[in-house]
Formats: structure tokens, C-alpha cells, sequence
């Protein structure tokens, strides 16, 4: 049987450890990036071994990570606003309740779009074989969400990005 993580922390709760836990977004700890957005994570130091999970809230413009591609599929329901998805190249608009399902090896970014910000649910599979590209897009780079260089690294293709920060939670986003 599992044990339930004691949550803590400031400026919002994240577990301690490994275990089962319960938190409400309001109360959880965010991360705030002024290129890549807003996100909670729900994870401590402790990342989740099998399966990532956070939401994203994107301003319009805003690219939630650089242009890429891994060998494990994600998938990205949108709860609120606008996006643009880039995807193998192409451009497609997402809104409210759209969902993307990315099978491993599709190339792809979310991009904020509208006029209020896009909150989005993203669900990532894990596992130690994890790989990673990031290619160079001529797309990705007209909306400011590539890199100029492809590489495997993710500390590379970050390297010049701003620092993110620690927040107390932003939820509910705010809209018009």
C-alpha cells in the first residue's frame, strides 16, 4: 500500500516526496516564463516517473515550449481561449474543448492566440528511453516558438531562454 506525500511550500503546495496526494490548482505552486507562459506542474522534486501533467496558460503570442519532436506521444486538450498549433509543418487553430493527440515523432509547438489567455491540459507519457529533437523550422521561427540549430539536448536548444519563476497560483485565468 501507498502513502500520501505531505504537501508544502511557498508561494503554493507541491508533495514531498513520492506518494499519493491531492491538491487544488488554486493552492498549487506555478512556474512563470516571459517567453514559454505559466504552467503548474503538480510535481515536487520528485517529477512523476511515468506519466508528465500540467496546465499551461499561454498569452497570446506566447509559445509554450520550443518546436519539437520525442519518441512518446502527448496529448493537449485546450480548456479556455486560443491557440495555434504548429504541427509537421503546418499551421492549424485550436479553441476551446479542441484536443491534439501527438503520436510519438510528430513535430509540433502551442502558440497563444486570440485575445485572452489560452489555458491548455498537457498530458505527457515518460520513460528512461525518453528522446528528444528539436529541428530547425522556418514556421517555428516566424512565431518566435524554434530553435536556429537543431539538437537533442534540451539544455542546448534552452540555453539563451529566460530563467522561469516560482509563483502562487494565477487560477482561474482571467479573461475579456
Amino acid at each position: 500500500m501507498t502513502h500520501e506525500a505531505k504537501l508544502s511550500g511557498d508561494p503554493g503546495l507541491v508533495p514531498e516526496g513520492e506518494g499519493w496526494f491531492v491538491v487544488n490548482m488554486t493552492k498549487a505552486r506555478w512556474k512563470q516564463n516571459e517567453q514559454f507562459g505559466t504552467w503548474c506542474a503538480f510535481e515536487g522534486d520528485v517529477r512523476f516517473p511515468e506519466v508528465g501533467v500540467n496546465v499551461h496558460l499561454l498569452h497570446p503570442g506566447q509559445t509554450a515550449c520550443f518546436y519539437h519532436r520525442e519518441n512518446l506521444q502527448e496529448n493537449f486538450l485546450v480548456l479556455q481561449g486560443q491557440c495555434t498549433l504548429l504541427v509537421n509543418g503546418e499551421e492549424r487553430a485550436l479553441s476551446q474543448w479542441d484536443f491534439f493527440h501527438c503520436s510519438a515523432g510528430t513535430e509540433h509547438v502551442l502558440i497563444g492566440a486570440g485575445d485572452r489567455d489560452c489555458a491548455v491540459l498537457m498530458i505527457g507519457a515518460r520513460s528512461e528511453g525518453q528522446e528528444i529533437c528539436y529541428p530547425v523550422s522556418e514556421l517555428a521561427l516566424r512565431h518566435k516558438a524554434g530553435v536556429t540549430k537543431e539538437t537533442e539536448l534540451p539544455a542546448e536548444a534552452y540555453a539563451d531562454a529566460p530563467p522561469s519563476v516560482e509563483i502562487a497560483s494565477p487560477w482561474p485565468p482571467k479573461g475579456p
